[in-house]
């Protein structure tokens, strides 16, 4: 709260907030694309989500607290969050390239699963979260693999298990959302 009531004392909105968390994820996204430099930006991962978290929590708060909700800025949020995942996820295919097509699946079935929380609000009630592996699930995910490979443990013998659960419990979790939607509706 003391962050929220500085950034509103100095004038900043939850969409400069949400376009601040979108350039943040694009900085995460060429330091952890640029990780073979050195492993230090690895550190990004972790570091960098947990920044991008709280400013995905900041924006809405600002929005609904100092009544600043708009149709711009659910827009922005909700295709900044996708936007962010893509760019953020697009580097495990320079590093797990041995799992190259189940990595296009995951980013794609995240943005599919975003969607389908979406889904919930365009037939006339509330977006949905549910689900095991939601934006925050994911998010661990990958900052516990930025850790991982900071201290040069590498998944490579794994990863196709890794990312074949990650997609089965995307899968379980578009469905979860999918099917409250429509029974909401």
């Amino acid at each position: 709260m003391p962050v929220l009531l500085f950034l509103h004392r100095n004038n900043i909105t939850a969409n400069q907030i949400t376009i601040s968390s979108i350039l943040l994820s694009l900085v995460i996204g060429i330091m952890f694309w640029n990780a073979d430099i050195s492993k230090w930006f690895f550190l990004s991962l972790p570091v960098g989500l947990l920044l991008r978290m709280a400013l995905n929590a900041l924006d809405g708060m600002m929005a609904r607290k100092f009544n600043q909700t708009s149709k711009l800025g659910e827009v922005l949020n909700e295709v900044g969050d996708i936007v962010s995942d893509v760019i953020i996820f697009f580097p495990l295919l320079k590093f797990q390239p041995e799992s190259l097509y189940l990595i296009i699946v995951f980013i794609v079935l995240g943005i599919i699963n975003e969607f389908a929380g979406l889904m919930g609000k365009s037939v006339g009630k509330e977006r949905r979260y549910e689900g095991p592996m939601g934006k925050s699930d994911r998010a661990l995910i990958l900052g516990l693999y930025g850790v991982l490979m900071l201290f040069g443990v590498s998944i490579a013998g794994i990863s196709q298990y890794i990312f074949e659960i990650i997609i089965a419990l995307l899968l379980i979790s578009t469905y979860i959302r999918l099917k409250k939607s429509l029974h909401e509706a």
